[in-house]
């Protein structure tokens, strides 16, 4: 890529970033009232419904798998198939956010007259204008919001739609996660709404992750033991982790004793192993709460590169212990 290339890439990023940042320094009243308008709708059982042509139409269906994802009940909607029969599908409880660089675009400004004959309230999305005049689709929206965008990036050259459309999707973000925070939409909210993949995984509890849990196949071993006695209880429990799970007199956690930690012993004095285990394994390893999710056990790994970790209850005693390659499976951690 030739010096011209790359100063033409970086300034169409820049143009789009500015467009966001412009939109971000105008916002107003008019935004808190659409925030409240959505969270409303929610509330009351309606639908969000998202409509927009072409690249309004394809920006509208990704705010609108947010908003659902986020607890808002939304669905996109064709504005030319709403007028051969989609117009069912709008209902009085619902909210119509229509997206329109021009204000003018004729299947939608005709939807939303439809609409607003019905008494939908409806959100209209538009650049704006310069002059300060106003659209046919503002005309009719309930609450005009404008992105105060006056040409793409790279204009003249090209006029393909950049700056409208990601100022348009930032905007539905914000839209989306302030209605959500005003409902108090939480990430365990999320986490049901969103069970596969990684961004699933890690807003599963941790517990669910634990294949090795204690009066199972993860035995608790007293820390007053030898090293060789402690190794012998671990043994009858059949297949173990890679770690003992040591306890004291009252069975709270007090310590780990890995696979790594016996290799190091035996290899530095087999000898070692009539020692009390108390002396040689690893006192309050860091442990998780049960009521932890996978993100902070990911967060632990990353940042302590712990391979084993404890999950215990509120009183300290352990209910569990995850293995790092879990989290490897489900590709929460790199090998």
């Amino acid at each position: 890529m030739s010096d011209s290339e790359m100063q033409f890439a970086r300034g169409v990023l820049e143009a789009e970033a500015n467009a966001v940042a412009a939109l971000a320094a105008r916002l107003g009243d008019s935004f808190l009232k659409a925030v409240g308008l959505i969270a409303a709708c929610a509330d009351s059982g309606g639908t969000v419904q998202i409509t927009g042509l072409g690249k309004s139409g394809h920006v509208g269906a990704k705010i609108s798998a947010t908003m659902a994802s986020l607890g808002i009940p939304s669905h996109p909607i064709h504005p030319t198939e709403a007028a051969h029969g989609d117009l069912g599908r709008f209902r009085s409880a619902d909210l119509v956010i229509a997206i329109s660089a021009s204000g003018e675009t004729d299947e939608v400004v005709d939807l939303c007259a439809l609409l607003r004959q019905d008494g939908l309230p409806i959100i209209s999305i538009t650049c704006g204008r310069a002059d300060g005049s106003t659209s046919s689709l503002e005309r009719l929206a309930t609450i005009a919001l404008t992105l105060g965008i006056e040409s793409e990036a790279a204009a003249p050259d090209f006029v393909a739609p950049t700056s409208s459309t990601t100022a348009t999707m930032a905007l539905g973000d914000a839209l989306a996660l302030s209605a959500a925070r005003r409902r108090n939409f939480t990430n365990e909210d999320f986490a049901r709404r969103h069970p596969g993949g990684s961004l699933g995984g890690l807003l599963r509890p941790v517990t669910e992750m634990l294949r090795y849990t204690a009066g199972k196949n993860m035995p608790v071993i007293r820390d007053c033991l030898s090293v060789s006695d402690a190794l012998n209880d671990a043994a009858k429990s059949g297949r173990r982790p890679g770690a003992i799970v040591l306890v004291d007199a009252v069975g709270c956690l007090s310590g780990i004793f890995t696979d790594g930690d016996l290799r190091r012993l035996i290899l530095r004095n087999p000898a070692e192993l009539s020692r009390p285990i108390s002396q040689v394994m690893t006192r309050s390893p860091r442990a998780l709460s049960s009521d932890a999710m996978v993100r902070d056990a990911v967060r632990m790994v990353r940042e302590f590169r712990q391979d084993e970790i404890p999950v215990v209850d509120q009183a300290g005693h352990p209910v569990g212990i995850l293995d790092v390659q879990d989290l490897i499976a489900m590709r929460l951690v790199a090998d």
